[in-house]
């Protein structure tokens, strides 16, 4: 009945929508666009720097700008590992695409929301609609209201869809680890735990473990926001230059190692580098950009760039994988980054050619050959390049490399003025072109790739992807310290790595072992304003957890809890990490904390305090974001919940034990001890006694037993979202069934007048 209530509102609303729609004139104020009034988007140096490079062609370049230009369609992802994934693509593919249509003002063929076609599943959607539209517009509201309850509890991603590819090249598989060298604000990070997550069954983790890293604290925090959405155990974050990240080696013959200790390198099957660049790939959804664009931005980046690939690379294991991108259109960014690595690894890398991989996903091949610019002055040979240039133009940045050993130059006057000074408008208005043969690159950079935005009406991307075949040359497989490659430039430091000051270095003078008596390292912390990593070892504790709860032997909990307090007395928060990252924990130990963790594990125990003056038999609850994990090992206080007195508990927040409607329900619920609980939602119509099973679809809740009352204990967010969930999935069934025997107003008129007395009393 609810369910019909609900199709006949929206089909009243769909034909509203449809006699709005015809109303509006073309000269409405609804059809202008603020885009162009609110930013310049007019950069006369832009057009000639890529109108010379040729990243398109002649015939196609007003398309390519007309549509950068304007503003970039909004997209997101789907978790694929939430529970509520099916039912999420199954509202948009059977609510939105068509609901949307009616609130569409603009007169084309532009379908409001579509799933990206070469996005696995169906797992990822673009909407015509750029996000200003979407908060401005009120026709959209339901649209933009469902868009961010979802990504604030974390069953969508808000995401650029090109940024959704490189990970996709990666070929992850769940026993892999993955570093994401430069991975804040995140969102590529949240694909690569979903990818190492996929084939995991409730309850058990995967192998593998992903370690996210990001040189600025601040952007961490913003990482560590997102990957709380996804309640993994297999993350650690880490704050690190990326071309100075470390490598962990650890001597085995050291005292220092462990007899059980499995790893002593830290050493990666797959490789991420989305490093820093000049951004102009993003100018649809940036477009302030247009205003400081300039080719200084990316030839500054270029070096870096070049460093932080080389140590991925000497971090990845023989036969790994490393994806290198950008969110820019340089090429000097680009294919000359890539073209040095190739050079520098002497054959012990390739360019693997993915082309056939993703087909639906339009790309473009990389350019073998490309020139330089710098101020006006344009360049297509080292050897070509003023003295005057040479700090600033580098050898690598040409198809062909080189050195200056050798370089004659063209001399040091060919701009400036009298004063001998460059002028950006000068130079933009009279570009200085030197005739020269441009070279061309000897290695394979068509196996490139890069993503244009009229192909797909996307931003702008640059893809490669690499595998390590031997040892880079002159690399010692067995020392930490940079190897040959690292070392053939002078490391160059970002603008945003100084603006944080002098990092601690990442040697380590003093290694002391690990032991119960000797853990004064471990304690304290090598990183100042960085809570230490503690191994959460109180045996007290860890038995009241698991008497109070049941929880069976098969869950491991021997070197799994980890805190960032040394001292247990006073510990509020309690983290289970997986194997393959308590692994890499003993391994940091070992070497004395070359690693600086801002973030790991994931929350399964809190302290707990009374509710409304009740103390509880066990000092830690189970936190939400844990409970999916331990789940299937509980054995006390748990109970399953009839659909009925679920919904209760999900409307009430509290519920009395004599108001539930399974009378036998709750009699057991009055019978469990004090304190935290878990309550699972059945199926019919009372809770079936038998022994619980659970799987990826099982929902289970938090509650506080009480003395005269079961209370929620979730987010708000998540009790609105299991609400809505367990709602639309009720009206399924009881419109699948005709015959049944039960009543709205029977179920809602139990609760009518106590249920709401005792959320305030016993608020939660």
């Amino acid at each position: 009945m609810g369910g019909r209530r609900r199709r006949k509102g929206l089909n009243e609303n769909k034909e509203n929508m449809k006699k709005r729609s015809k109303s509006i004139e073309p000269s409405s104020t609804s059809t202008i666009d603020p885009y162009s009034s609110r930013f310049n988007i007019q950069n006369l140096a832009f057009d000639n720097y890529y109108k010379e490079q040729r990243i398109v062609t002649s015939q196609q370049w007003d398309s390519f700008l007309n549509l950068l230009r304007t503003p970039l369609p909004s997209s997101f992802r789907i978790n694929s590992n939430t529970q509520f994934s099916q039912d999420i693509r199954s509202q948009l593919e059977n609510d939105f695409v068509h609901s949307l249509r009616f609130q569409s003002v603009e007169e084309d063929d532009v379908d409001p929301v579509i799933p990206l076609p070469w996005y696995p599943e169906n797992f990822a959607w673009q909407s015509k609609f750029s996000r200003m539209q979407l908060r401005k517009n009120q026709s959209l509201t339901r649209f933009h209201e469902f868009l961010k309850l979802q990504s604030e509890i974390g069953n969508i991603t808000r995401q650029e869809a090109v940024s959704m590819v490189p990970p996709l090249f990666l070929d992850i598989h769940s026993n892999h680890f993955v570093l994401d060298m430069c991975a804040a604000p995140g969102s590529k990070t949240f694909q690569l735990l979903e990818i190492i997550h996929k084939s995991t069954e409730a309850g058990s983790l995967p192998d593998g473990m992903v370690i996210a890293n990001d040189l600025d604290i601040q952007r961490c925090n913003l990482l560590i926001h997102q990957a709380k959405r996804l309640c993994t155990s297999n993350l650690i974050v880490t704050s690190h230059e990326a071309q100075n990240f470390p490598g962990c080696f650890l001597n085995r013959n050291y005292d220092a190692m462990e007899p059980d200790q499995n790893i002593d390198q830290l050493l990666f099957d797959r490789v991420l580098c989305d490093v820093p660049c000049s951004g102009d790939g993003t100018l649809r959804k940036a477009p302030e950009l247009w205003r400081k664009w300039n080719t200084g931005t990316g030839n500054g980046l270029h070096n870096l760039q070049v460093l932080i690939v080389v140590r991925g690379l000497s971090l990845l294991k023989v036969g790994g994988r490393l994806v290198y991108s950008t969110c820019s259109m340089n090429p000097i960014e680009n294919e000359a980054v890539v073209a040095e690595v190739l050079r520098r690894s002497g054959g012990s890398v390739e360019l693997v050619d993915v082309s056939s991989e993703l087909p639906q996903l339009i790309r473009r091949p990389g350019l073998k050959k490309w020139k330089v610019s710098d101020k006006g002055l344009w360049l297509v040979s080292c050897k070509d390049v003023p003295k005057s240039h040479r700090t600033v133009i580098l050898p690598s940045m040409f198809p062909a490399g080189g050195s200056y050993q050798d370089a004659v130059g063209i001399g040091d006057d060919t701009t400036g003025d009298a004063n001998g000074n460059s002028e950006d408008v000068q130079a933009v208005e009279n570009p200085v072109m030197h005739e020269f043969t441009e070279e061309v690159s000897d290695f394979p950079l068509e196996h490139c790739m890069r993503l244009v935005p009229h192909d797909q009406n996307t931003g702008a991307f640059f893809i490669a992807v690499l595998q390590k075949v031997s040892p880079l040359p002159g690399a010692n497989m067995n020392d930490n310290e940079p190897n040959a490659a690292d070392s053939e430039v002078s490391p160059v430091t970002c603008e945003e790595g100084d603006s944080n000051g002098p990092q601690e270095p990442h040697d380590v003078e003093n290694i002391a072992k690990i032991t119960p008596g000797n853990r004064k390292l471990q304690s304290r912390g090598k990183w100042r304003g960085i809570d230490p990593v503690v191994f959460f070892k109180d045996e007290v504790i860890i038995n009241s957890i698991k008497a109070f709860y049941g929880i069976d032997e098969k869950f491991p909990f021997d070197g799994h809890l980890v805190t960032r307090n040394s001292d247990t007395s006073h510990v509020k928060r309690i983290y289970y990490v997986s194997k393959s990252v308590k692994d890499v924990l003993e391994l940091n130990f070992s070497v004395g904390q070359q690693l600086k963790i801002t973030s790991v594990g994931l929350k399964i125990f809190e302290r707990q305090t009374s509710l409304a003056g009740i103390s509880a038999s066990c000092a830690f609850r189970i936190s939400s974001e844990g409970l999916p994990l331990v789940l299937p090992h509980i054995t006390k206080q748990i109970l399953r919940a009839s659909p009925i007195d679920f919904k209760h508990l999900l409307q009430y927040r509290a519920v009395k034990f004599a108001d539930f409607v399974d009378a036998e329900f709750g009699e057991r619920a009055a019978n469990l001890m004090p304190g935290c609980c878990v309550i699972v939602l059945g199926e019919g119509n009372r809770a079936p006694t038998k022994t619980l099973e659970v799987d990826k679809s099982t929902i289970a809740i938090g509650c506080w037993k009480g003395g005269a009352t079961l209370t929620l204990m979730v987010t708000e967010l998540d009790r609105q979202e299991l609400l809505e969930r367990f709602l639309t999935r009720l009206d399924t069934e009881k419109d699948s069934m005709h015959g049944s025997n039960l009543s709205d107003n029977t179920e809602d008129d139990v609760l009518h007048s106590n249920g709401k007395d005792d959320v305030e009393a016993n608020g939660c």
